[in-house]
C-alpha cells in the first residue's frame, strides 16, 4: 500500500472541534483524510452522502465535547455509534485496522469498549472510565509524556521506548479508572500503557500529571495494539512552530506529535 491509498475516516458529530487539526495531521504523513460525520456511517445522510466504514483504512476519533459531554464525556457518541454501526465497527477493529482516540476520541473508545478491550474486542459494557480530573477543573497545558510502548501499539511504532515528547493537554476528564484492582498491573504485562506523564525532574506529580491518572497513564492501547486513546493533543504540535518553546534551540521544524501519524502510516505502508 502506498502513503497516497490511505483512506482515513476523521469521524465527527456535534461538538466535536478538533477534526480540522486531525484530518491535516494524516495529510502532512501523505494519507488521503476525510472527515466524516456520524450520519453518513448510519445512513441517515442523502444517498450522495453515505459513506461505508469499510472503505475507510485508519477510523480518528478527534477532540472536542461530542454532544456537550452530556451524561459523561463521550457517552452519546459512543451509544449512538454502537447501536447504528456497532458490527461494522467490531469488524474494523477485528480486521486490526488502526483506530485513534485523542482526548474526547478517548473517551469515546472507552465507552465503546474498544479499550482497554483485555477480554473481547469491543466490550459491551465500559470496564474503564475517564473521571474528572483530581483538580476538579479544566486544564490547559503542555505535558511531557514518555513512551512505554514496547512495540505492540501501532501508533508508537516510530517513537523509541523511553523518548519524552512535549505534547499539550486540555480535558477535565482524564483520569484514567477501572473497579479492578489489577487495571494497570494487566495494562503493563500486555504492554497496552503506550504513555506516561513525566517530569522534567522527579515524579510526574501535578502539574505534570495533570489529572491524577493512576500510574501517570496518558495513553493505551488494545491487546492487539491496533486501537489507541490518548489524552494529550499530538495534532496540535504538528510542527515545532506550535510548541511552547518554539523559539529556543530547535533542530528541526517537526513538532513532536507528528511522530504518532507516521508511525502508523508506516506501520500501513511497510
Amino acid at each position: 500500500m502506498r502513503a497516497e491509498d490511505v483512506r482515513v475516516c476523521v469521524l465527527r458529530m456535534e461538538g466535536t472541534n478538533c477534526e480540522d487539526e486531525m484530518a491535516l495531521a494524516f495529510e502532512m504523513v501523505g494519507a488521503k483524510a476525510e472527515k466524516v460525520h456520524i450520519k453518513q456511517l448510519s445512513g441517515s445522510a442523502p444517498a450522495a452522502m453515505r459513506r461505508d466504514l469499510e472503505d475507510y483504512d485508519i477510523l480518528a476519533f478527534p477532540g472536542g465535547f461530542s454532544a456537550g459531554d452530556y451524561i459523561r464525556a463521550g457517552a452519546i457518541f459512543a451509544a449512538r455509534l454502537k447501536s447504528q454501526v456497532g458490527p461494522q465497527l467490531r469488524a474494523f477493529v477485528e480486521a486490526e485496522k488502526p483506530v485513534l482516540g485523542i482526548c474526547n476520541g478517548f473517551q469515546i473508545l472507552v465507552e465503546l469498549g474498544l479499550l482497554p478491550a483485555m477480554d473481547d474486542a469491543m466490550s459491551p459494557v465500559p470496564t474503564a472510565a475517564l473521571y474528572n480530573n483530581d483538580s476538579g477543573r479544566f486544564e490547559c497545558r503542555p505535558s511531557l509524556l514518555r513512551c512505554d510502548s514496547r512495540g505492540k501499539c501501532v501508533f508508537a511504532r516510530d517513537i523509541p521506548n523511553g523518548k519524552v515528547l512535549t505534547i499539550p493537554s486540555a480535558h477535565a476528564e482524564g483520569k484514567l479508572m477501572s473497579m479492578d484492582p489489577d487495571f494497570v498491573a494487566e495494562l503493563e504485562d500486555n504492554d497496552q500503557i503506550v504513555f506516561r506523564y513525566v517530569a522534567p525532574e522527579g515524579d510526574a506529580v501535578y502539574p505534570w500529571n495533570p489529572n491524577g491518572s493512576p500510574s501517570d497513564i496518558a495513553g493505551i492501547c488494545n491487546p492487539a495494539g491496533n486501537v489507541m486513546g490518548m489524552m494529550p493533543h499530538p495534532e496540535r504540535v504538528l510542527t515545532r512552530f506550535t510548541h511552547p518553546d518554539w523559539t529556543r534551540g530547535y533542530d528541526s521544524e517537526e513538532g513532536d506529535g507528528l511522530a504518532v501519524f507516521r508511525s502508523v502510516m508506516d506501520h500501513l505502508i511497510g
